[in-house]
């Protein structure tokens, strides 16, 4: 059997297909929720029409909760539309065979109107949007994401018919960066990284996490779209993997009481010639940071606020972002200080932030496309950047990022930063997936109600 190869070149996968090695290709788009939606076609099929002509998708697809419920409110009212179809055109530049899925391809498309324009409010367009802003100064955004999961006993269906509950962690205690504490488990991790290299992801690292069960693999860096590519394909690919293995996984903000599940974002900026541009000559405060790295970490820092959205878009996105789970409360930033939401780490060439306010759950791209508009805003109005913050922010007096999702999409919706980045359209659309969310959570009835009320009220 060849080696997988990523990207796979068109003409290899027409080899394959007509030997029979690949009988069917996944076409899908990242929906709001950063998850693949697409379908399975046959492999002849996609290599002689799909490839030119694209592939038919209904319009709701990019205008639905986490339940796949759609109505009015956003961009697009999928009823209104009469529940029409999308194009979805392949970039076949993230082409891959799936380990995971024998016989399988995958690819990433970008969504298309039937008049032909791209869906601006399509997560992968919002950032290729900033990264466009971006290319008109000559800069590229080189990205890494850390994604926290925590790994369960039971399988998908067993915590289902549990409804959740009394689920047994795939480890038992607090196993961060233990070697021995990820014995049991390590089988199932090792598949999942073996497989992920082979699917084109190049790994860094892995370690056990804090929260019982919890683990961690970092990725190498790359251009922002190509991370947010392969970070979505893990997700998806991890969730395949330990279904396979008759196991259970969740990437949610906070599953219970004890720490959450992170997706720390490090970026830095380029020129298009390569050249790094964060590292440069200075003193003080910001020894070793460039004028321009320095506009763009104020500009994090005047921009958290009302762009939180894009970073927890989700109600439980704030049960993690709350004070006292180690993970920031507070607008700050400072050098290699875990406690800000803005860590500037690293030296010359490899001088970068890391942001480390959205939680697992986050969508990649409008996580990524929202730390670029906020690093432009800086960078264009040349703000100046306040002292770093030494010591512990979680106590420090500082001005506090959302507490809950009804503040963040109020920010966001007043946000003349995010309209003027993001324009209308998706500022309203990713609104109304918002207040969806709440409306949604404002109809549950919680555990917690119940405990509390059901004899003593």
């Amino acid at each position: 059997m060849s080696p997988p190869v990523f990207p796979m070149p068109v003409e290899r996968l027409r080899a394959e297909v007509a030997s029979g090695r690949i009988d069917n290709v996944l076409v899908a788009v990242p929906d709001l929720q950063g998850r693949l939606q697409g379908s399975r076609l046959d492999g002849e099929h996609f290599c002689e029409r799909v490839l030119r002509d694209g592939f038919a998708a209904c319009v709701y697809l990019l205008a639905v909760d986490v339940e796949m419920n759609t109505g009015p409110g956003y961009a697009v009212d999928p009823w209104a539309a009469g529940f029409g179809d999308l194009t979805l055109t392949p970039d076949i530049g993230t082409l891959r065979e799936l380990p995971w899925d024998p016989g399988t391809a995958l690819v990433i498309a970008d969504a298309y109107r039937p008049d032909g324009q791209v869906v601006g409010y399509a997560p992968r367009q919002v950032l290729r949007t900033q990264l466009d802003r971006l290319a008109e100064r000559d800069l590229v955004a080189y990205a890494g994401t850390e994604l926290e999961f925590i790994l369960f006993r039971e399988s998908f269906q067993a915590a289902h018919d549990r409804d959740y509950r009394a689920l047994r962690t795939a480890t038992r205690h607090n196993v961060d960066y233990s070697i021995a504490g990820v014995t049991e488990i390590d089988p199932v991790l090792r598949r999942i990284r073996r497989e992920m290299r082979q699917a084109g992801l190049r790994l860094e690292s892995a370690r056990g996490e804090v929260h019982p069960g919890q683990y961690e693999i970092v990725f190498r860096y790359a251009d922002a779209l190509t991370t947010c590519d392969n970070h979505t394909l893990y997700k998806t690919g991890v969730r395949q993997i330990v279904t396979q293995e008759g196991l259970a996984v969740t990437f949610m903000a906070k599953y219970d009481q004890g720490e959450g599940n992170s997706c720390h974002v490090h970026l830095s900026l380029r020129h298009r010639d390569g050249t790094p541009v964060f590292a440069g000559p200075g003193g003080g405060d910001r020894a070793g940071m460039s004028p321009l790295m320095a506009h763009f970490v104020a500009g994090q820092l005047a921009g958290l606020r009302e762009l939180t959205l894009l970073q927890a878009p989700n109600v439980n996105s704030y049960k993690r972002l709350a004070p006292g789970a180690f993970a920031p409360t507070g607008v700050a930033w400072g050098w290699d200080n875990r406690t800000c939401p803005i860590r500037v780490v690293g030296s010359g060439d490899s001088l970068r932030i890391e942001h480390r306010v959205a939680g697992g759950d986050a969508n990649p791209y409008t996580a990524v496309a929202a730390i670029i508009a906020a690093g432009l805003y800086g960078i264009e109005r040349e703000l100046p950047l306040p002292p770093a913050l030494v010591g512990n922010a979680f106590t420090a007096d500082l001005p506090r990022l959302p507490g809950s999702l009804a503040e963040a999409v109020s920010l966001w919706e007043g946000s003349t930063l995010a309209r003027d980045a993001f324009g209308a359209e998706v500022v309203d659309h990713y609104a109304a997936a918002a207040r969806a969310e709440l409306a949604e959570f404002d109809r549950a009835v919680t555990d917690w109600e119940r405990h509390r009320g059901f004899e003593r009220l």
